[in-house]
């Protein structure tokens, strides 16, 4: 089995519910959206077997991976979740929720970006919700989504940058629907992949 990697590097979880756990990222090549806030090249990778995966990330102390993309659910399939559950790795997913997750994948974040409505036939629970939200966006109805433990805003950055008025948009939201939690994006904000 091959699996078409846009790059693997070891840092902190940098938002949601695991912010500041060490983790070791595999980011998969290949999306099916394009959002124009994406910040990551996910044209372009290399094949790796699983073999190869492991040989890079078995140096590391972590045995946390996040599947990230694009969109990891177009090449990440039960066999490859079950390899590295074999080795010792617990598993998280950061999926845009149009497909559905392989079993056993231990955590689940689910970032839509449209059709909220058809996530929960594909996606009935997930461990957090994360939503990117810039000043003026309408804030999703609960009542459509997955089941979840985490609810979240995540306020768009301009790359690096902060965006105050998305920040202080999500706060005010918040502030006013307490279901919902914030989500910044630590890893930029401190200067770390």
């Amino acid at each position: 089995m091959n699996l078409t990697v846009n790059e693997i590097f070891y840092s902190l979880q940098g938002e949601g519910g695991r912010s500041g756990e060490p983790s070791l990222f595999i980011r998969l090549s290949k999306c099916n959206l394009a959002c124009s806030f994406c910040d990551t090249d996910f044209a372009f990778g290399k094949r790796m077997t699983l073999d190869e995966i492991h040989d890079e990330i078995s140096p590391y102390p972590c045995r946390w991976i996040i599947w990230t993309g694009g969109e990891p659910t177009l090449q990440l399939r039960e066999e490859i979740v079950a390899y590295f559950k074999e080795r010792g790795y617990r598993q998280a997913i950061e999926t845009n929720g149009t497909r559905r997750v392989p079993a056993g994948i231990d955590y689940i974040t689910c970032s839509p970006k449209q059709q909220f409505e058809k996530i929960r036939e594909l996606i009935p629970e997930v461990d957090e919700l994360r939503f990117p939200m810039a000043k003026g966006d309408p804030l999703p109805d609960i009542s459509i989504l997955p089941r979840s433990k985490r609810y979240l805003l995540s306020p768009i950055f301009d790359g690096m940058n902060v965006v105050q008025e998305n920040v202080d948009y999500c706060v005010e939201l918040i502030k006013q629907h307490p279901q919902w939690g914030l989500s910044l994006q630590m890893h930029k904000l401190i200067g770390i992949r």
